[in-house]
């Protein structure tokens, strides 16, 4: 499989640190609102890239941390008067109904930085040791400019990231491109101890603890949005390779930004629109189906519009999902796996491994459809449609589509008319067949007889 790195700026050859695993570290939310559609971008597109090498083999490690302790959180629980860790697990709540409605699968682990405090202050205190950290007014900074590497992830000079830096009130920093490792406690703030006070820890720190303590020191796989690449994760390659002495992690994924109506999300343009908003209105899963129906490199557009065709999309795939199971029903025994089922794996294959190339993975998946629907057609017998069946739900399956399947049972009335109508048509009583037809149209029922029977759907 091939990757492209934010580090090289080329697609490199996956390589795992050990053979047959995976490491992959995934920044999660900040906990204080409900999630936007920006944020669920990564929480599929990575929940792809998970399954997928899980279905090559692969045992996965996959983290995605929740951080529940920031300004944001406490600026909620001091507007709403209630405490931060209230405020955390309210919407860590809403998180999962958010992602458990998208079809994101949970991670092996999700760690709060509130549980990994000891941790923080173990790399904070190493990197002091090593001159990498100084305190400051009860602040701990990073001196940035003594990691000689800094600014390689983000491929910019030192001089061009300085000319953008800042030095806000307050602050008392050696230099302007220093970063904050822990805060000192203000007023009315929570706060751990530790060796400078009592304070809490920056953004960038945590997601180093933590990737650290249940992925090691060096990862296979860091990913996360493009907005994180600088300050978050070329600080977070600062601070862990500064501490730890080796490179932190290998490879380096970000997807691309989402606009609205070709317009850049922003609440001051009112165009900011929450997954729940969205899922309210369409349902979940157009949602997943959009975010995953381009290359995730590549910027995507979200309009009314184009939700209205990934919902077109899934019911072209749910109708072919239920022709099938309609057609193993009555189909005879035989066939053979069909050389179409082979061809639609290696494609999809070949999409995924160039660097997670999921559109041309729904291709495969579409022209596998179109296959499928001329076979069941030409009366495709049963071992036929069940490979059909399983290639069908395994690339499906990767993609986290068509998960919401439901087997429905009609009432004995409506079977009983169906069975009468299909008596009907075979004593050549076309008149009372058709009755029964527009009776159970009535009733919402549509018919459509098929080479393999009377195939029944809801109007």
């Amino acid at each position: 499989m091939k990757i492209f790195n934010t580090l090289t700026r080329q697609k490199d050859e996956f390589k795992p640190i050990t053979e047959g695993e995976v490491k992959i570290y995934a920044c999660g939310p900040t906990v204080y609102n409900y999630i936007h559609i920006g944020n669920a971008r990564p929480l599929c597109v990575f929940d792809v890239l998970r399954r997928y090498f899980e279905w090559r083999g692969y045992k996965v490690n996959f983290i995605q941390n929740f951080t529940d302790i920031d300004d944001k959180l406490i600026n909620k629980a001091n507007d709403e008067g209630i405490t931060v860790p209230e405020v955390a697990e309210r919407y860590i709540g809403e998180f999962w109904t958010d992602a458990k409605g998208l079809n994101v699968r949970e991670a092996t682990v999700h760690p709060r930085a509130t549980d990994n405090i000891k941790e923080i202050q173990g790399i904070i205190s190493s990197l002091m040791e090593k001159g990498y950290a100084y305190e400051s007014g009860g602040d701990v900074y990073y001196r940035a400019k003594k990691f000689s590497q800094y600014g390689k992830l983000s491929h910019q000079p030192l001089d061009d990231l300085e000319a953008g830096a800042r030095i806000e009130t307050g602050d008392i920093k050696e230099d302007p491109m220093d970063f904050c490792l822990w805060k000192g406690a203000k007023p009315g703030e929570p706060f751990w101890d530790s060796p400078w006070g009592k304070g809490r820890p920056g953004w960038h720190i945590e997601c180093s603890a933590m990737a650290g303590r249940y992925l090691g020191k060096t990862i296979d796989i860091h990913c996360g949005g493009l907005d994180l690449i600088f300050p978050h994760h070329e600080n977070e390659i600062a601070q862990s390779e500064a501490a730890n002495g080796c490179e932190f992690s290998h490879y380096w994924m970000h997807n691309g930004f989402i606009n609205v109506d070709n317009h850049k999300m922003s609440k001051s343009l009112n165009n900011f629109f929450t997954v729940r908003d969205v899922a309210n209105k369409f349902g979940y899963e157009p949602i997943r189906y959009f975010l995953i129906s381009s290359q995730y490199r590549s910027p995507i557009n979200y309009s009314v519009d184009i939700i209205e065709q990934a919902k077109n999309s899934l019911e072209r795939l749910y109708t072919c999902r239920n022709n099938i199971d309609f057609a193993l029903q009555n189909a005879t025994d035989g066939g053979e796996v069909p050389k179409f089922v082979e061809t639609a794996k290696t494609d999809f294959i070949t999409a995924m491994e160039d660097d997670l190339n999921t559109a041309d993975a729904l291709a495969a998946i579409f022209t596998l459809v179109r296959e499928i629907n001329t076979a069941i057609a030409n009366g495709a017998g049963k071992t036929t449609l069940q490979a059909c069946a399983d290639m069908f739900d395994q690339l499906t399956g990767v993609l986290g589509l068509v998960y919401n399947r439901k087997t429905e049972v009609l009432d004995s009335e409506i079977e009983q008319l169906i069975e009468k109508r299909t008596a009907a048509r075979k004593s050549k009583d076309f008149k009372t067949a058709d009755e029964i037809r527009d009776k159970l149209k009535e009733m919402g029922i549509i018919l459509e007889d098929t080479p393999q029977g009377v195939k029944w759907s809801r109007s």
